[in-house]
């Protein structure tokens, strides 16, 4: 089975790039995020001609986060069980399926803005309820992952260069620490290699030619439980769906599981 996360910076707008990069890729189950469009907006119809259905969290905001699959959608739940409301809503950034007998989250974790603002002690609350809800499954023998845009670099080696970070946000002890507190429930990072230079980033700025010179970060994680972990083959970074004219900011990171039965 091959898994994959994508923070697409808009599907609307990415439609024909990402229908292009799932015929190519032959990817069996896509982890979202970023939709930015409402769920009746979502591209059910064209994913549906490739073989896809789509479970959609998404309400037409900054956000939005999907499931599309070709190996099955079941016990779909949408939403972050016992998230925290931002400015009154629980915004769309968590939504799970089982897909082919594995579990699946595909998760946007708030960005956190600046260190002072109200959206970072939200993103801190957010990831205490990320761990409470995932723990009985990170625990258990299904295969299980966590995927998606973390907005978070787990070390200073997943960032270009750690003095350009200092004082801001993804990078901090206590969003660090939300992360162990994750993989201490039971899951751990499964990290892609690279397909050209020496460091996996899965995400670089549209400004001042970053991707050219691979001034990136790693943000996109994929956690995964014991059995998941096990099964892995392979992962990578797809750096190449990164370039050229209308691509997302980010590179898809692609897995390839070998499950029995």
């Amino acid at each position: 089975m091959r898994i994959a996360t994508f923070n697409v910076n808009s599907i609307t707008a990415r439609l024909p790039r990402l229908l292009a990069w799932l015929e190519s890729s032959g990817t069996d189950v896509v982890c979202i995020q970023e939709t930015k469009c409402s769920a009746e907006q979502f591209p059910h119809e064209q994913l549906r001609e490739l073989g896809y259905e789509a479970a959609v969290n998404a309400t037409g905001r900054w956000n939005g986060v999907a499931l599309i699959s070709k190996v099955g959608l079941e016990d779909v739940v949408t939403g972050l069980p016992g998230g925290p409301d931002y400015e009154g809503v629980q915004e769309p950034r968590a939504i799970s399926a089982t897909c082919g007998g594995v579990r699946l989250w595909s998760v946007y974790v708030p960005n956190g803005r600046e260190v002072e603002h109200d959206h970072y002690g939200y993103k801190l609350e957010w990831f205490r309820a990320l761990t409470a809800a995932v723990a009985e499954d990170a625990a258990g023998p299904r295969p299980f992952a966590v995927l998606g845009d973390y907005n978070v670099a787990p070390t200073d080696e997943d960032v270009f260069d750690p003095a350009v970070f200092e004082g801001l946000t993804h990078v901090t002890p206590a969003e660090r620490a939300a992360l162990e507190a994750l993989r201490a429930a039971g899951l751990s990072d499964v990290v892609p290699r690279p397909l050209k230079y020496d460091r996996p980033y899965t995400y670089w700025d549209y400004r001042q030619l970053a991707f050219p010179k691979n001034r990136g970060m790693r943000i996109d994680l994929v956690y995964g439980n014991e059995a998941f972990a096990k099964a892995v083959t392979d992962a990578y970074v797809d750096r190449e769906e990164r370039k050229g004219k209308g691509a997302s900011d980010h590179a898809p990171v692609v897995v390839d599981l070998g499950l029995e039965g």
